[in-house]
């Protein structure tokens, strides 16, 4: 197999992320339709913050949040419960050779927004930024 001649960077390519924004707004498109037939996951709103791929597209990690941050761990086990139907529903609106293998995990990218905010506010930051 020849390999990728315009990506050598640490980084995903171009093609992991076209293709887990793809599947991440599948995800959240049949999560915030209902299409799961389990009523304890229809109940819930989940947002899908960001899906990233492995280099060969057969590995896909969602790093989901349930709306308000309640129940974080609840919805993991559902999602992880429901990783087949979610999984089939994928592999049939994006179109891919392979269905990817769907993993959840919790996003903590608003925590992490919220001290960085935390950190601005502080006086010594604040003085070092001004000069």
């Amino acid at each position: 197999m020849a390999k990728n001649k315009f990506h050598d960077g640490p980084g995903p390519s171009q093609r992991q992320l076209r293709v887990g924004e793809l599947i991440r707004r599948t995800l959240s498109e049949v999560l915030a339709r209902g299409d799961v037939h389990d009523p304890d996951l229809n109940r819930m709103s989940i947002t899908v913050g960001e899906v990233r791929t492995s280099p060969d597209l057969k590995i896909a990690t969602a790093y989901v949040l349930p709306l308000g941050g309640k129940g974080q761990e609840d919805v993991i086990a559902l999602l992880a419960r429901n990783k087949g139907e979610l999984r089939r529903a994928v592999g049939k609106k994006v179109g891919l050779k392979f269905s990817p293998d769907l993993r959840f995990r919790l996003d903590d990218t608003f925590d992490r927004m919220d001290d960085t905010r935390r950190m601005f506010d502080q006086d010594a930051v604040r003085r070092d930024l001004d000069e």
